[in-house]
């Protein structure tokens, strides 16, 4: 593992820590910070997470205090329910802009899945989307915003794209975003954007193929 300091982690100092003063006996900044690096490598349970810090304590120990060492999994699992999701939420995004950096060109595409494992048999219905923003040239998720439907991704894909820094990029999004609040949005971030379209827009999708189907047969001549 590379030398990490405080600094690379900077954006979750912001985070609200909602303990009782008294239960505190582990700091916030350093739960979140051995639970995302046990996420980073793989780990995927709370059991797992604690055992990670542990088997790796000395390593965090060169840029973590770790007054009372490494917490239980009990510690994470109530932390992490605890904790605003939302402000968490932004200080991941602000995190992930700080590792990298977009160049002018680049792809962030947006698309909304349902979450696997989420299903309501008794409403027979998944109950959670997540709205995500992906990098293509860094491979990285740079945010998403949860939705209960997926017909709600309309208004999901706005408040994505306010917690994003795009300038100069370009934002894909499939038909579900083809709006013009939204197109509006991405100007507003000073990137470009290319949106699909499909024939559930009739009238604007008719417009379209008529415009390409009479330019095609003029091979799009300029006059």
């Amino acid at each position: 593992m590379d030398k990490l300091t405080i600094e690379h982690f900077e954006p979750f100092l912001s985070i609200t820590d909602p303990r009782l003063e008294r239960k505190k006996l582990h700091n916030l900044f350093e739960i979140l910070v051995i639970a995302i690096c046990a996420i980073l490598c793989g780990v995927d349970d709370w059991e797992h997470i604690a055992e990670f810090g542990r088997a790796n304590e000395d390593w965090f120990k060169e840029f973590l205090e770790l007054e009372n060492g490494i917490p239980s999994a009990d510690t994470f699992i109530r932390v992490f329910t605890l904790i605003d999701p939302e402000e968490y939420e932004r200080s991941f995004i602000a995190w992930m802009q700080l590792l990298y950096k977009i160049s002018e060109g680049e792809i962030v595409a947006i698309d909304g899945k349902a979450v696997k494992g989420t299903y309501d048999h008794d409403l027979r219905k998944t109950v959670l989307h997540l709205v995500s923003a992906f990098s293509t040239q860094n491979g990285l998720v740079l945010g998403q915003v949860a939705t209960s439907e997926k017909s709600n991704e309309i208004t999901a894909i706005p408040t994505l794209l306010d917690l994003l820094n795009l300038k100069g990029c370009i934002v894909t999004i499939d038909a579900a975003g083809c709006q013009k609040a939204i197109a509006k949005k991405i100007a507003e971030k000073e990137a470009n954007y290319i949106l699909a379209l499909k024939g559930n827009q009739e009238q604007f999708h008719d417009d379209i193929k008529l415009f390409v189907d009479t330019n095609y047969e003029r091979e799009f001549r300029i006059r």
